[in-house]
């Protein structure tokens, strides 16, 4: 089980973990979930999950697959699913869904996967079960892909998604509804 790997190495990011006193990824996974949620400064930069305290699903799930990268654990997969957001999926998001002619919007999760496994950690009581049927479609990626990659990946995504559904609004009226729905999820988790 992934819980119980050490954290053995000394440098980068496993040196900054080994410092605040965690010494497994099971710790990890938690002083991680317990962290609160929200944009970090530079999305790219997973180191500052730790030194801002705050993070996504992205730069917090890229932060534990860089962590596994520096240990030689290379089965654990940083992965972006999309799947169908809905306010039953994803509490929190407020009513910018419901107030549209949408049913739902297709957004981009990140999350780790050990073998079969999923493992979601982006805030306490968050379970990849609850988007599990919802899910359109699932990536592997690299923690340095969840800046500019990822959003266009996702961009790119709602776009074709909005021509193969003959969605009546535009991409920046959908995109505005997310962003909406992304800020109530921090300032829920946050607060």
């Amino acid at each position: 089980m992934i819980k119980s790997i050490e954290i053995l190495a000394t440098e980068g990011l496993s040196a900054k973990v080994r410092a605040l006193g965690i010494s497994n990824f099971g710790d990890l996974m938690t002083y991680v979930q317990k962290i609160p949620y929200g944009r970090t400064s530079d999305r790219s930069r997973v180191d500052l999950v730790l030194s801002e305290g705050k993070g996504t699903c992205s730069s917090k799930h890229a932060l534990l697959k860089s962590i596994a990268k520096e240990n030689g654990l290379e089965d654990l997969e940083l992965i972006i699913g999309i799947y169908k957001m809905t306010a039953e999926n994803t509490p929190n998001i407020g009513d910018g869904i419901e107030r549209s002619p949408l049913d739902y919007i297709p957004e981009a999760h990140c999350y780790l996967k050990y073998r079969d496994k999923r493992i979601d950690v982006t805030a306490i009581g968050a379970s990849f079960e609850r988007i599990a049927q919802d899910l359109l479609e699932e990536q592997a990626i690299e923690p340095s892909q969840i800046g500019a990659y990822k959003v266009a990946y996702h961009q790119q995504y709602l776009k074709d998604w909005i021509i193969r559904e003959h969605i009546p609004l535009d991409f920046e009226s959908i995109w505005s509804i997310r962003e909406q729905c992304i800020a109530n999820l921090s300032k829920i988790n946050n607060g």
